[in-house]
């Protein structure tokens, strides 16, 4: 089975992710999109973030009723600080029927030779590259790589960010997030 990776801290996971993970799990020849949920790192105390348990049960209800959307803690029980090479690694060992690929933004592309053992990453996996709106826009230098693929999916300009000052400064912001991860928010009071 052919299986995008989307990593995340999901925190939360609201519908700009949600849109992107539908269409590349219908508009490309990826079967399934998996949402790894990455852990805090424990040497970086951040307050505004969840925990993990939080984070993966909201993605867990937001796929609920997309068979091609799946929720993953894969990352969970890895050594931290982890990378994505390493996550790959383990996926391989743990499902040697499946052929995952990287699902990444135009903007991570550019960075893209910074990440450990990238050739490695680019030489067993495929990477799906979705549009962003960021500044200091350059070529990257695997734009036309043939492991590359650009994809024409919508793009969202949402952030989870924003939506977590939106909660906290009590604004009305339902749409933005999938009905039943609204209720947890609300019902787990977070970002308040």
């Amino acid at each position: 089975m052919k299986i995008g990776l989307y990593f995340g801290t999901f925190n939360p996971i609201h519908i700009g992710h949600m849109i992107l993970a539908n269409h590349m799990s219908q508009f490309t020849n990826l079967e399934q999109v998996w949402f790894v949920v990455t852990p805090l790192n424990p040497f970086k105390k951040k307050s505004s973030l969840l925990e993990d348990h939080h984070r993966l049960q909201m993605v867990n209800i937001a796929v609920e009723e997309f068979p091609k959307l799946k929720a993953s803690n894969i990352e969970f029980g890895l050594p931290q600080p982890n990378y994505t090479v390493n996550t790959l690694a383990h996926l391989y060992d743990k499902y040697p029927q499946h052929h995952f690929s990287l699902i990444m933004g135009e903007d991570n592309l550019q960075h893209f030779h910074k990440w450990k053992n990238y050739e490695q990453i680019l030489q067993h996996h495929d990477i799906y590259v979705y549009p962003r709106v960021y500044d200091n826009k350059e070529e990257s230098q695997f734009k036309n790589h043939a492991k590359i693929h650009m994809i024409d999916a919508p793009i969202i300009e949402l952030s989870s960010t924003f939506i977590r000052k939106s909660i906290r400064a009590k604004k009305d912001i339902r749409v933005l997030l999938p009905h039943l991860v609204w209720d947890y928010c609300e019902r787990m009071n977070f970002y308040k």
